[in-house]
């Protein structure tokens, strides 16, 4: 059984291939099945962003399977995340990767986000990472995870070790930002991870995969 994750990301898609690494068969992404991304996010929630993604490559694939005859043998996943800043309302929210414009540079939009956090006092810095996975089954049955992480944005950019907000997302148990995390705790602890690895196991409890460590 394949996992296809609806990404163009390499970044995420590094992550995604650490994280469920104990999932048998093969994770890939969508540029090495060449395979372009068009869905228009237009739900209201990560979760429905998630779900017309994955609904997008599910509905490619299976035209696919169906034109070769063949019997599908792939889950489609995707994702929906972004950064909810309290002191903003929860922007920039599911609109995070468009935030300023798709071309825009992450060290611009960290930028920017801190400046208009400039006037924020102790204990308004309050922000959360959250992300939600979709998944599509073989017979077309939909299943929904979540996870959420809790931060602060600092004041100023650290660390080297993620991508997207992560520099700006600092985490108070830890002393430091996500991105200045160690990327095997990153895994552990961020929301993304959270989201997949719950994923992982409604796959598991669907039988589609063997039992191999989570």
């Amino acid at each position: 059984m394949k996992i296809v994750f609806a990404t163009g990301n390499e970044g995420k898609m590094v992550e995604i291939r650490e994280i469920l690494k104990d999932l048998p068969g093969e994770i890939l992404s969508l540029k090495q099945l060449g395979i372009t991304a068009e869905a228009e996010e237009t739900g209201k929630t990560f979760a429905e962003n998630a779900e017309i993604k994955a609904r997008e490559i599910y509905d490619k694939l299976m035209a696919k399977a169906r034109a070769e005859g063949k019997e599908p043998d792939f889950v489609v996943l995707a994702d929906d995340s972004g950064l909810c800043v309290d002191y903003l309302h929860g922007e920039p929210g599911i609109y995070s990767a468009r935030w300023l414009g798709h071309e825009t540079p992450y060290e611009e939009k960290n930028r920017q986000l801190i400046q208009k956090l400039s006037e924020a006092g102790e204990g308004e810095r309050g922000a959360q990472f959250v992300c939600a996975i979709c998944g599509i089954l073989p017979d077309g049955r939909v299943l929904h995870t979540e996870g959420v992480i809790r931060g602060e944005i600092a004041r100023e950019p650290q660390g080297e070790n993620g991508f997207g907000y992560d520099p700006i997302f600092w985490l108070p148990e830890y002393g430091m930002t996500s991105g200045a995390l160690p990327r095997e705790k990153k895994n552990e602890i961020s929301h993304r991870g959270k989201a997949l690895v719950a994923m992982s196991r409604l796959l598991k409890a669907e039988g589609l995969f063997q039992e191999t460590g989570f």
